[in-house]
């Protein structure tokens, strides 16, 4: 099951990512490159194949890893302090 992303780990984020977002775009190709590739490989493809505007496509993929990332990882943290 995949973990409920608060409005606090959103607003985090959001904070984050809106500040540049090419360059926090960018960051996140690199980021995932190592983390996860079969991942980044799957978000590149279907940016460059669709018929919207990739680099959007490609920011909404990645935006969603980074909020899932954090709620998991706050999830993790809690179960753990439990």
């Amino acid at each position: 099951m995949l973990p409920l992303i608060t409005e606090d780990q959103s607003s985090l984020a959001f904070s984050e990512i809106f500040q540049d977002v090419h360059a926090w775009r960018k960051k996140m190709i690199h980021y995932l490159k190592d983390e996860n590739p079969e991942i980044n490989t799957a978000i590149l493809e279907a940016a460059k194949t669709t018929d919207l505007d990739p680099k959007a496509v490609a920011l909404g993929a990645y935006m969603t890893y980074k909020l899932l990332e954090l709620a998991s990882d706050e999830d993790a943290a809690f179960q753990i302090e439990d």
